[in-house]
């Protein structure tokens, strides 16, 4: 049988997960290979207590199954599923570079629960995948920790999930999240912004930071500046606020869907404003946004200043401060602005859909 070298094994094994010479007859575990199903059981103990506070209506089984069963609500009269999946992004290494792991669940949630409510579906049920080398059960149980209170903001239950312990897949202390969404909405009440019209009012919720998109460029920027991120930012550190968890939109605009017909939603995430406002609209039709109609947050104007971004890059990589963008007719926006403050959200009116001209851009800050 030729040598192989290490380049060429098919494993590609890390050097100390190869076995000596003398080891060759010793008895192997699971634990030996780097994976502690012991500690894995912890994790499930602890992650089964905090999926209980996200139980709703609809929930037959929860977390333990080889499958977690759900029944849609019988107050739907003809259902669509609506599924959505995502995951954190490089906003893990700020996490990790900073111990802070307690709400980086919530952007997991959010994510997924923002892209399935712009269809108006109401999450139902979620469930997550996280993977590392060497499982740490107090990291992990606050990561979960952090899903299952994003799960409540959500109002979906957290049914169940998956934790990989793969060894030599990640660096030390490093992890990655995915998570998967599912809701529901009537048929009748889909929101898929095919009458959108010019004349429409286009309103902006306020994001409450980069949320979890831009951070490859983050980091970047952090450390261009040779700034250190517990270095204090406001009322906080440069880390805590880069941190800051995705805003859930679900509770509002559930409650504003209620009260007023809702045209088209946009969740602000890669690709700002400018790219996915115009995946609600008709091709026919541009989103007319003026600039000066909602305050840019510190933290933007911080990554702009140091990292020496371009406004029109800004508006490409970043939220600005606009999470959701939610269009109706002209008539119900004051209504719909009073109901969306109401439950807590802050509310600017961003512009108006006007004709389109030619093949310009769908999305046009002024």
């Amino acid at each position: 049988m030729p040598n192989l070298s290490r380049s060429q094994h098919p494993l590609n094994l890390e050097p100390d997960l190869r076995l000596k010479p003398d080891s060759q007859d010793k008895p192997l575990s699971y634990r030996d290979a780097g994976v502690d199903i012991d500690a894995g059981d912890r994790l499930v103990q602890n992650i089964k207590s905090l999926a209980r506070r996200t139980a709703r209506e609809g929930m037959l089984t929860g977390i333990g199954g080889f499958g977690a069963l759900f029944e849609i609500p019988g107050r739907f009269r003809q259902p669509v599923l609506v599924t959505g999946t995502d995951g954190v992004g490089t906003k893990l290494k700020l996490a990790s570079v900073t111990g802070q792991h307690d709400t980086i669940g919530i952007d997991l949630v959010a994510m997924s629960v923002n892209d399935i409510l712009v269809q108006g579906a109401e999450p139902l049920f979620f469930l997550d995948y996280f993977s590392c080398g060497k499982l740490d059960v107090d990291v992990a149980t606050r990561v979960v920790s952090g899903i299952a209170r994003g799960c409540e903001l959500a109002h979906c239950a957290l049914i169940g999930g998956e934790t990989a312990e793969m060894p030599g897949m990640y660096a030390e202390g490093e992890y990655d999240l995915a998570g998967f969404a599912v809701g529901a909405v009537e048929k009748s009440e889909i929101i898929d912004g095919r009458s959108i019209r010019p004349g429409d009012a286009v309103l902006g919720l306020a994001s409450s930071g980069p949320h979890s998109n831009g951070y490859s460029l983050i980091r970047r920027i952090v450390e261009r500046s040779g700034t250190d991120l517990g270095s204090p930012f406001g009322s906080s550190t440069l880390g805590e606020t880069l941190l800051e968890p995705t805003r859930i939109y679900v509770k509002a605009v559930l409650a504003a869907m209620r009260e007023v017909t809702i045209k088209g939603l946009a969740h602000i995430t890669g690709g700002g404003l400018l790219e996915n406002v115009p995946r609600v609209l008709p091709p026919n039709v541009v989103a007319e946004l003026r600039r000066d109609t909602w305050p840019q947050p510190p933290i933007f104007d911080w990554l702009q200043t140091n990292g020496n971004v371009a406004r029109q890059e800004m508006l490409r990589v970043f939220n600005c401060g606009i999470g959701m963008v939610v269009i109706c007719v002209e008539e119900d926006a004051q209504r719909l602005a009073e109901v969306l403050a109401a439950e807590g959200e802050t509310v600017h009116r961003l512009g108006t859909v006007r004709e389109r001209n030619g093949g310009e851009a769908q999305t046009v800050v002024v």
